[in-house]
């Protein structure tokens, strides 16, 4: 199946399951149909937590933590470095001044954590009664019973990392790809964009990320995830805020420049720094297919300067390995295919298609930054087939491109992928493992440390 026969279809079958309706009933709330009351609270029935865990945002000294709700919560975690939790605190969700009371979806930050460190916790939530600003009661506490653990980043940190891409809610892909990463084990794991499709509801991005249809709902409750957008995580309404379900980056983290840029991330690892790149909507803001709603050309510059500075970070200037991500390639060795940048419309009887696939302009930005800090591996995805593409003239990276969602086997190439990379013996190894033949397609070994 091609990459746009998928996606349409993608989004029929979610159109006539439910998956995104009541989108729109009050044309002033884009989240209408879903959360349009007003909070109230009350006894109400069933559970009130309703989903495992989700480690986010893979960090040094933070940690993001966040759950599902079916009603108005303040949620909180209980978290210590003992396995019974003797030890432990508790972090309301939310921040400074006010707490994060919600009805869909509770986000906990961790902060002032010790670098490779072994925690444990748990999460709970008070159901809220809420009438106005003086009349509030607790009416339930539900705290789950299980406790999890994480280990933060740091340079003592086990280099271990898997990556996957495209699951575009192709619960057939997606259960076998997480059965994959959950029978490796790995430090954290990089989600490289289009776990969307185009998500009008809150209730649709919850089904994504928090109750997915798989196997292993515990899939992000003790491996920690870093998310990289891709072009389809930001089409869509609810999408357009997606901080409400995967939160920014800690502010701590970053400039206040670079405040708005909460996806980018710079990680160490062990050996390896991890560094994180959105690469945004794969058609130009000029577009006229989406009146003007995209800014990803100013969006791409600012990361440009963030990059500068994150490379020059002690702890990930002098990793032996810099691994970077994105959801776009930076570089495609076919002459015909779009490269992203052709004003005003996307289109040229020169190159096929009319959307990106591989980004000229991002490969301008960031390339030549990553090229001085000696990046020895550029993961991306987008095209939803399989490829690697060696070092040329141009750049010394090498850039492998994951496979999509396709579980047919009908076409080389076009099978979704777990790239799993792990240094051995002070050498990184990078296994690409097919998911759809269960058996191993590539092999990459990096001995070149940078330096």
């Amino acid at each position: 199946m091609k990459r746009r026969e998928f996606l349409r279809n993608a989004a029929l079958v979610a159109a006539t399951s439910g998956f995104a309706t009541n989108v729109m009933a009050d044309p002033t709330n884009p989240l209408a149909g879903e959360t349009a009351s007003s909070p109230s609270g009350g006894d109400g029935g069933g559970h009130l937590i309703d989903s495992e865990p989700v480690l986010q945002n893979y960090a040094a000294t933070s940690m993001g933590i966040a759950f599902s709700v079916t009603d108005w919560a303040n949620g909180y975690v209980i978290y210590g470095e003992k396995p019974d939790l003797s030890d432990g605190k508790k972090v309301w969700c939310g921040g400074y001044r006010v707490s994060g009371m919600d009805n869909e979806a509770i986000h906990v930050r961790l902060t002032g954590l010790k670098p490779y460190s072994l925690y444990y916790y748990k999460i709970g939530a008070d159901r809220i009664e809420y009438k106005d600003g003086y009349h509030i009661r607790i009416t339930g506490n539900e705290e789950k019973p299980n406790i999890y653990s994480f280990r933060t980043a740091g340079e003592r940190a086990r280099g271990h990392f898997c990556v996957i891409n495209d699951t575009h809610a192709s619960w057939k892909a997606v259960n076998p790809t997480i059965n994959k990463v959950m029978e490796l084990q790995p430090s954290c794991v990089i989600w490289n964009g289009d776990a969307c499709n185009s998500e009008e509801t809150i209730a649709a991005q919850k089904r994504i990320f928090f109750k997915p249809e798989i196997d292993r709902k515990d899939f992000a409750a003790n491996i920690p995830y870093l998310f990289c957008p891709g072009n389809h995580d930001c089409r869509g309404l609810a999408n357009r805020h997606l901080e409400r379900i995967w939160m920014y980056r800690q502010p701590e983290e970053r400039k206040p420049r670079d405040w708005d840029l909460g996806r980018n991330f710079a990680v160490r690892m062990g050996d390896i720094a991890l560094v994180g790149l959105d690469t945004g909507e794969d058609k130009l803001d000029s577009n006229p297919r989406f009146c003007n709603l995209f800014v990803s050309e100013p969006y791409r510059v600012a990361q440009q300067t963030w990059l500068r500075d994150a490379l020059k970070q002690p702890e990930i200037a002098s990793a032996p390995y810099l691994v970077a991500f994105c959801h776009i390639p930076l570089y495609d060795p076919r002459q015909d295919v779009n490269p992203g940048d052709l004003f005003p419309a996307d289109v040229d009887d020169k190159h096929k298609g009319d959307f990106a696939e591989w980004q000229r302009t991002c490969s301008k930005l960031w390339g030549p930054l990553l090229e001085e800090a000696g990046c020895q591996l550029l993961i991306t995805a987008h095209q939803h087939v399989y490829r690697i593409d060696t070092p040329n003239n141009e750049h010394k990276w090498l850039q492998i491109v994951g496979g999509g969602p396709n579980m047919t086997g009908k076409n080389a190439g076009h099978f979704p992928t777990v790239i799993d990379g792990e240094v051995k013996d002070g050498k990184l190894v990078v296994t690409i493992h097919n998911i759809y033949s269960g058996g191993v397609c590539g092999t990459v070994t990096f001995s070149n440390i940078r330096g």
